[in-house]
This record gives C-alpha cells, sequence and structure tokens, in this order.
C-alpha cells in the first residue's frame, strides 16, 4: 500500500469505499463494535451520545433517516426512542452487520445499500436526517450529498452530522504525542488516498475546512443552527485510530453540525 495526497473524482472515491467498507466491516465491528453498542447512538469517538446531547430533539413519531448507517447502531435507537427509522450504507458487508445486530437485539431496522449522493427516496419523505461520521469524510461531491439530503428532507427538517474535527487534518493519525505535532497544511483540501501497486485508489478521505463545511450547508438550503465540538470526558480511555485521551485533551477530535432546512 502507497499513501499519497492527490486528487481522486466521485467515482474513483465510491469504488474505493465500497471496496474498503466491505473488506474492513468484519474487523472493524470486532474492534469497535463494544463502544458502539448494538442500540447506542455515539457521535465519535469521544462517546458522547445524542442521549446525552438531544440535537435530535425528540424523535418519537418522526421520520428519520440515518446516513452511511454502518451497522445501523444509532438507528436501531432511535427506533427504540419510537421514531420511524430507515438506514442506507454504501457498503454491503456493513450492512450485514446490521442484519445480524437486529437478530441480536428484536430491534429490526429497514436498510438500503445505497449512494449518499443519490438517495433512493421521495422529496420531503423525512422529518430528521442523521449522521454519526458516516459517508461525508469518502464523498468527493459533498455538496451533491447535502442537496440529497436537503431534497428528502421536509421544510423545517433538521439535518445532523458528524465528521472528524477540521483542524485534525493538520497532525498526523497518531494518538501519541507525535500526533500533536502540525504535519500538514489546514487549508490543502488534497484528498488523502491509500494506493495499491496499480496506482488504483483503495481509500479515500475528502477534507474541508470548517469554513468549507459552512458554506456547503448554506449552498444546499440550510440554516447552521450550531456546530458541536465534544470535550473528551475525563473518564473516557479509549484509543481509537488517531483519537485519545492525550490528543482528546487539548485538540478537539469531533465536529458535529446541526443544520434546518429553509
Amino acid at each position: 500500500m502507497e499513501v499519497s495526497r492527490r486528487t481522486a473524482g466521485a467515482e474513483e472515491s465510491r469504488r474505493a469505499s465500497r471496496a474498503w467498507w466491505d473488506a474492513a466491516a468484519d474487523d472493524y465491528q470486532a474492534e469497535h463494535g463494544d463502544a458502539l453498542g448494538d442500540v447506542r447512538f455515539v457521535w465519535g469517538p469521544e462517546g458522547v451520545t445524542e442521549e446525552e446531547l438531544g440535537l435530535l430533539g425528540d424523535v418519537a413519531g418522526r421520520r428519520v433517516l440515518e446516513v452511511g448507517c454502518g451497522a445501523a447502531q444509532c438507528a436501531r435507537w432511535l427506533a427504540s426512542r419510537g421514531a420511524e427509522v430507515a438506514a442506507f450504507d454504501l457498503s454491503a458487508g456493513q450492512l450485514r452487520h446490521a442484519r445480524a445486530a437486529d437478530r441480536r437485539t428484536g430491534w429490526t431496522v429497514p436498510v438500503v445499500q445505497a449512494d449518499a449522493c443519490a438517495l433512493p427516496f421521495a422529496a420531503a419523505a423525512f422529518d430528521t436526517v442523521c449522521s454519526s461520521y458516516g459517508a461525508l469524510p469518502f464523498v468527493a461531491d459533498q455538496e451533491a450529498l447535502h442537496r440529497e439530503v436537503a431534497r428528502v428532507l421536509r421544510p423545517g427538517g433538521r439535518w445532523v452530522f458528524s465528521v472528524t474535527h477540521p483542524a485534525r487534518w493538520t497532525l498526523p493519525d497518531d494518538p501519541g504525542p507525535d500526533g500533536l505535532v502540525v504535519r500538514h497544511s489546514y487549508f490543502d483540501r488534497t484528498p488523502y488516498v491509500e494506493q495499491d501497486a496499480t496506482g488504483a485508489a483503495t481509500y479515500v478521505e475528502h477534507h474541508r475546512t470548517l469554513g468549507d463545511r459552512v458554506r456547503e450547508v448554506v449552498a444546499a438550503g440550510f440554516t447552521l443552527v450550531d456546530v458541536v465540538e465534544p470535550e473528551w470526558p475525563e473518564d473516557n480511555r479509549l484509543v481509537w485510530g488517531g483519537w485519545s485521551p492525550l490528543r482528546g485533551a487539548l485538540v478537539p477530535g469531533t465536529a458535529i453540525f446541526v443544520c434546518a432546512r429553509a
């Protein structure tokens, strides 16, 4: 595997993400399943939950869509709170784990395999759309994703999503002291790409600055209500990739954008 910073278009990014998450689904759920739970809505590695933050409001009786659901842990929690839920993911491997979690818990949520930029849902079909670290960083045309979310949301509906905090792009993906040294320009939007010996992308992430994200949601017809930057809880000793208590005490790791459709 070779790591580079280079351009990666929509189709190459989509193809890489589908293959990577299909191959990684078993290991990912085995490693992080305990932290995520089966019926739990966790907004990021800090471990802060929707039950604590209440960013979606009262979901009972509401139609809610989860974007990039993985094993649909968040969707299952929403269903347990009385929401009418649908969820999707690009990866069939992740959705296989969603079905297994349904069987374990007895909470069955409808899931489909879909592309976040071409949602198979009718206009104004949902009251709320949410995503916990799902889809956005792996999509080249994130403006198109926000427009699709706006299309399927009713007027006044809420779009809430969490992503890696943009400031983290400047730092190495290292949970230790070396991960506290700035190595990259915050303003360099060149995608992070892992590629095979032929040069084909096997994993792609797309960076946006804080300002980029604000402009994208506003351009799609949303009002930005809040940006939440969860602090690292003192009792959380988890190390998750580049996230750790050491870094979490000093640098924000997650940004949650709360948006309302006009």
